[in-house]
């Protein structure tokens, strides 16, 4: 438990904005991640050597998206009801960090869904927490600074992540008979850093006893103040382009296999989300700090433009046939800007609406849900699509939506 603040004659002593429980969720968002990113890296690779399709890819990636959305939701009013916070998110982080095993003795798409849809009902349960918890571990004025250097930790597992995938693809493949070994063995090792991340969250974040909040979820979303709600508008609409990235190393990996073989060319596209993620870890600190200084809506918007840029660049690809590596790398680069504009800056400007500490894990549920609800269409329409019609009518109306999105949040108030 967090001790109170000390006083003196002018007032409360503000604790640094770096403190403990920061660094506790960073170092467990980094093992977390790469965990989850060992997985997703090579996720599509392992689809295409089981020769299954982009719209089962698709489904796959919207019906866990849709699961955590809804979990998100529950969780969030659960942890305020509750007054209690770390627990739960405890619990999440261990479900998640040990259900990608299941991955490993999947022959389809079924058993990839059950493994898939348990790790994001597990995110779902820790996301809100998490991010109440850090919310109210720093002083106000600094709440950009403490979400982008989470964000930050958090994609240095996701670097980290996708480069160990690789590395053992290219190192078991040659001394594997079975093409679908090598993948195998990486979703079992990413145990190591699963549960790694949910014993760093217990041994490092403090969290401060709260009053429980006795009211229902329906009057407790009822209770949250108009201007969030507004902000929810824009995430929803930007939501429902903002598709899967797996789809996005499967693009990569369909791209480059006529030059490179399918394996290779799998191998390559995990190295592209590397490239995505290092622009994620590169920005989310300073987007984050910047935002302090000049406010957030409007880098938000700009952040939204290139999610949409980034999925033209792909529509583009497949119409020219674009399979340079140095293009979808630049493609990858403008993708992971904004992820880290996106998910610093939409938590950061629901704890700058939700004043109240007791109602936050309820607005952190709802803005995971209307995100969630978003990314199940987004990666579903986006898979089916592509397989029933194309791949750049797929991207392209992405690209739209995402667009959409951007202007709305710029223009609302």
């Amino acid at each position: 438990m967090n001790k109170p603040l000390q006083t003196d004659r002018k007032g409360p002593i503000q604790p640094p904005w770096l403190n403990r429980s920061v660094l506790g969720m960073g170092a467990t968002s980094l093992l977390a991640d790469a965990s989850h990113e060992m997985a997703t890296a090579v996720l599509p690779g392992f689809f295409a050597v089981l020769g299954i399709s982009p719209a089962a890819l698709g489904a796959v990636e919207g019906i866990a998206d849709s699961v955590s959305s809804f979990t998100k939701l529950f969780s969030g009013w659960l942890s305020d009801r509750l007054g209690r916070r770390k627990a739960l998110a405890a619990g999440g982080y261990f479900l998640t960090g040990t259900s990608k095993a299941l991955f490993a003795v999947a022959h389809g798409w079924p058993l990839v869904l059950v493994g898939r849809t348990l790790a994001w009902f597990g995110r779902g349960v820790r996301g809100p927490l998490r991010d109440a918890l850090l919310a109210g571990a720093v002083p106000a004025e600094a709440r950009g600074r403490a979400f982008g250097f989470h964000r930050a930790g958090d994609t240095v597992g996701a670097i980290i992540g996708p480069l160990l995938g690789v590395w053992l693809l290219a190192y078991l493949r040659p001394r594997m008979a079975d093409p679908s070994g090598p993948f195998r063995v990486v979703f079992l090792l990413t145990l190591i850093p699963g549960l790694g991340a949910g014993i760093s969250f217990l041994a490092l974040v403090r969290e401060t006893r709260r009053a429980p909040v006795r009211s229902r979820l329906r009057i407790a979303m009822a209770r949250l103040p108009r201007a969030f709600r507004r902000l929810l508008l824009g995430v929803g609409i930007f939501g429902m382009g903002d598709f899967a990235r797996t789809l996005m190393i499967l693009a990569a990996t369909q791209l480059l296999a006529p030059g490179y073989g399918l394996q290779h060319a799998a191998q390559i596209a995990g190295l592209l989300y590397v490239g995505n993620n290092v622009v994620y870890a590169a920005y989310s600190y300073p987007v984050g700090a910047l935002s302090d200084q000049l406010g957030r809506r409007g880098l938000l918007s700009i952040g939204y433009f290139a999610g949409a840029l980034a999925a033209m660049g792909f529509a583009a690809a497949f119409l020219w046939n674009l399979n340079v590596i140095v293009y979808l790398l630049s493609l990858f680069g403008v993708s992971g800007f904004s992820t880290a504009a996106v998910d610093a800056l939409e938590g950061v400007l629901t704890a700058d609406l939700v004043t109240e500490d007791n109602a936050r894990g309820t607005a952190y549920g709802v803005l995971g849900a209307v995100n969630g609800l978003g990314d199940l269409i987004a990666s579903v329409l986006v898979g089916a699509l592509w397989t029933a019609v194309s791949p750049v009518l797929a991207f392209a109306c992405a690209a739209l939506v995402m667009g959409l999105g951007g202007i709305v949040i710029f223009r609302v108030r």
